[in-house]
């Protein structure tokens, strides 16, 4: 997989309370993907761009929320998520840049 693609897949990390609990705890970490992305793509981009060891990959699609503005129904964009658990060893620093 060219580098290109890795970066069109993961499109950013997710840094919340719960994200934040589950590394801690699990030693995992919360990217945002793009939502044609399969479990063996980001597991791919995620040792590509971050020269680590995964383990496994889980993924959720979030559905978009309906929502109201004064007289216009809208929705919220759907969303795609992977929980990436690491080996013991390693970890990613979302705090720091990538390395190109």
């Amino acid at each position: 997989m060219n580098k290109e693609r890795m970066y069109q897949i993961i499109r950013y990390p997710v840094v919340s309370e719960k994200s934040t609990r589950v590394a801690e705890r699990h030693n995992q970490c919360v990217f945002e993907v793009d939502k044609t992305s399969t479990k063996s793509e980001v597991k791919e981009a995620i040792q590509g761009i971050y020269k680590v060891r995964v383990l496994s990959v889980q993924m959720l699609n979030r559905k978009g929320k309906a929502k109201r503005f004064r007289s216009q129904k809208g929705k919220l964009m759907d969303r795609k998520f992977a929980f990436i658990r690491l080996h013991a060893d390693d970890d990613i620093d979302l705090s720091v840049g990538v390395e190109q």
